[in-house]
């Protein structure tokens, strides 16, 4: 299984493991495992709840797992990514590529990050001393998924 959308935490190692098991043209693992920051937008963040639809959030996924393999042959990815609340240091999301060299990993983990920050249907929302709040999508994260030739379009220039 190359996604799972879950609410309990995920172990890096055994991810890993479990990635490049039985594989041994792997030359190269990259991870990127994304935390709960405890401050946004200069203000504090007591916990984000993420939200998703069932079904609709893994086929996004998958998605962008498939446009990776395309890009990256030989590369394998890994996706999983948690919904529900979270608190500041708890890890969200694990993305994860094997290559037979290190550049392709690198660039695939990467390219899957940045695809993810804005075409997967996730909803997020802060907890604050001034209350809730829903994060907005950014333009930076529509720039960076830019330089793989791919547009977003999802924020506005006055969200940044």
């Amino acid at each position: 299984m190359t996604v799972r959308v879950q609410t309990e935490d995920f172990d890096l190692s055994t991810e890993i493991a479990a990635l490049r098991a039985e594989d041994p043209k792997v030359g190269a693992v990259v991870a990127f495992v994304g935390t709960v920051r405890d401050l946004n937008d200069g203000e504090d963040v007591a916990a984000m709840e993420l939200e998703h639809y069932p079904g609709m959030t893994e086929k996004a996924l998958e998605a962008i797992v498939d446009a990776a393999k395309q890009r990256w042959a030989g590369c394998k990815v890994l996706i999983v990514h948690r919904v529900g609340k979270l608190l500041p240091r708890d890890q969200i999301v694990l993305a994860a590529a094997t290559s037979p060299h290190r550049h392709f990993a690198f660039e695939a983990c990467a390219f899957v990050m940045d695809y993810l920050k804005t075409q997967a249907p996730f909803w997020k929302k802060e907890t604050t001393p001034s209350g809730e709040r829903w994060v907005d999508a950014r333009v930076s994260d529509d720039a960076a998924l830019a330089r793989w030739g791919v547009a977003a379009g999802n924020a506005t220039p006055s969200d940044e």
